[in-house]
């Protein structure tokens, strides 16, 4: 992937982007990944907790509130799938999905991949500021998927 440069803004000053695994908060994820996301739904805590644990995750704070979420599975190397996405609803409107997302296009770790994936129903848009692009047609019959629901 393609890296962009993020130009900081004014409305960002408040804000950083961590990936301390110490710094997250796991009830504020929980909350909002079991109840208001549309891909995790009903995902329990332990399940969560051992996600964040095996991911490089980032997470975007207004001062030391947590605000904001994402994590990467990757292999470091050649392969990193992009989860868990989101910022809470009273931050948005700010560029701080933009912003997080310029702090894992430069993470150290992650350069050189070769695949980046991820899954999204409505943020595309932000997506491709990055460089994504929709799997073309010809790979759709190629790309498979084993979907087991949380017990």
């Amino acid at each position: 992937m393609q890296a962009i440069s993020i130009t900081p803004r004014d409305e960002w000053k408040d804000y950083h982007v961590s990936t301390e695994s110490a710094e997250m908060d796991i009830d504020m994820l929980h909350a909002y990944l079991s109840v208001e996301s549309y891909w995790a739904k009903g995902i329990p805590k332990d399940i969560l907790q051992r996600a964040i644990r095996h991911s490089l995750c980032f997470g975007v704070f207004h001062y030391n509130q947590q605000v904001g979420f994402a994590r990467v599975i990757s292999d470091q190397a050649t392969f990193a799938y992009l989860a868990d996405v989101f910022i809470i609803d009273s931050h948005r409107g700010k560029g701080l999905a933009k912003l997080m997302m310029g702090v894992i296009d430069a993470h150290p770790s992650l350069q050189g991949l070769r695949r980046w994936m991820l899954v999204t129903r409505d943020a595309h848009g932000l997506y491709k500021q990055f460089g994504w692009n929709a799997v073309p047609e010809e790979h759709h019959g190629r790309i498979m998927q084993r979907v087991n629901n949380y017990i």
